[in-house]
């Protein structure tokens, strides 16, 4: 992660292509049969932290006798990363498909991890996802770095049943959000429309993202760092306001404190992400039936949303099978068939735009009153506005849980607009000083 490896990504990205986001039956349907024209068995192996994966490959072995996947389980998040970062240092051990978060693509990716497999995927594989999210995979570049597996597009939900009683308007622009919020808290002081989580560094960004802010980006030959944009500030100074307010919480997400605040109905709201109904049936069973969801409200009209959370599979910079790994991660997340098997089996929710009508089909058990559930989730996917990712994710996150957990504690607006600042000087001296060009 030298200054060469930041000077060879850049040359790749600077080749921008523009990415389509017609769905179309493409890569997904196009299923071979297991013949490598050597008529080799090719043995691949999969390292995979989600569940259903085993029967995901299970379907995929019977098909294809000559392509055999072997299913590896690893911790997911950093641990994976690190471990897969030692073995492409030692020059074996990796395996020939990995599963990625998103966010660490660009570490991956720097780090001479990740094969480029533009040349080697299926035709049409790209037409099946949104713009925003295949340009997770891209950098937007003509390179791919693996194929979107899941994603987490964020939506608003609320409780139904309170707005109704107390008479409120379900909100459609950030301005209303905090009228609502006033009004919540007003009728009812132990009520909260959310809460403001210093702990939950994906989640901001996904509020920043879906605001227009993207925080890194390559310029000619060096990493452009732009967390303290004016979209960022302003999803930030929002933010503040409403904390300084005191109309909205401002204590952590995923404490026993909010998982009760759930269930006892004085957090009335969550902006979350479409995984959000299985958290809320494990975390606030008591409600079943009185949230909806909606989409999340807009800043100045635009049809827009963020992603908190999701991954692809990508093929490892070490695998000798990198035409065969790319077809089966193409199949995996692209065929109506191994998507079904995501949802049903690994409870995802797929990225697969074609692949969703069928495979999500019903809503939610727990949100069993909103039938239209996953019909206006998926509306909202094709939402999701392009965001670029750094090399040092890690390093941008630690600064936001520092800086953002001062300014909750401070409860002044001007303390979230500084805390921007900070992680912005902590990202760019962290590029630094690991031998990245950074553009001032």
């Amino acid at each position: 992660m030298r200054l060469h490896t930041s000077l060879r990504l850049a040359a790749v990205v600077a080749a921008t292509a523009l990415l389509a986001t017609a769905c179309s039956s493409g890569g997904g349907d196009e299923t071979t049969d297991g013949s490598t024209g050597s008529g080799e068995k090719v043995e691949l192996t999969f390292w995979t932290w989600a569940p259903g994966m085993e029967e995901v490959v299970d379907a995929w072995n019977a098909k294809n006798p000559n392509i055999h996947v072997t299913v590896n389980k690893q911790d997911g998040g950093d641990p994976a990363v690190t471990k897969l970062l030692t073995a492409i240092k030692a020059g074996s051990g990796a395996p020939d498909i990995f599963q990625t978060e998103y966010q660490k693509i660009p570490t991956l990716v720097s780090s001479d991890a990740l094969a480029d497999i533009a040349d080697v995927l299926p035709d049409g594989t790209k037409d099946h996802f949104a713009a925003g999210t295949w340009e997770a995979v891209t950098l937007g570049s003509d390179a791919v770095y693996g194929v979107p597996q899941d994603s987490g597009p964020m939506e608003f939900y609320y409780r139904d049943d309170v707005f109704q009683q107390l008479g409120l308007q379900v909100p459609t622009t950030w301005e209303q959000y905090a009228e609502v919020a006033e009004q919540l808290h007003t009728a009812d002081p132990t009520k909260y429309l959310g809460t403001f989580s210093a702990t939950d560094a994906g989640w901001f960004t996904g509020l920043t993202q879906q605001a227009g802010a993207s925080w890194w980006g390559i310029d000619g030959d060096a990493w452009s760092v732009e967390i303290n944009s004016v979209q960022t500030l302003k999803v930030a100074q929002y933010w503040g306001d409403l904390v300084e307010k005191g109309v909205i919480d401002n204590k952590p997400m995923y404490t026993p404190e909010w998982n009760a605040a759930l269930n006892d109905g004085t957090q009335v709201g969550w902006l979350s992400a479409i995984w959000a109904p299985g958290v809320l049936e494990g975390n606030a069973p008591d409600t079943a039936g009185k949230w909806k969801m909606a989409p999340m409200p807009q800043w100045d009209g635009d049809n827009a949303t963020g992603n908190w959370g999701g991954s692809a599979s990508s093929v490892t910079s070490q695998s000798k099978h990198a035409k065969e790994a790319a077809q089966f991660i193409a199949w995996m997340n692209s065929d109506q068939e191994a998507v079904n098997i995501l949802v049903s089996a690994g409870g995802l929710y797929p990225a697969d735009i074609p692949g969703q009508a069928e495979a999500l089909a019903n809503p939610p058990a727990f949100f069993s009153n909103q039938p239209d559930f996953y019909t206006l989730a998926g509306q909202i996917a094709q939402t999701v506005t392009p965001f670029t990712y750094g090399p040092n994710v890690n390093v941008a996150y630690s600064a936001y849980n520092d800086e953002f957990g001062k300014a909750t504690e401070a409860k002044k607006a001007s303390a979230f607009t500084d805390a921007v600042q900070a992680m912005q000087t902590a990202t760019v001296d962290d590029l630094k000083s690991s031998g990245f060009t950074v553009k001032d």
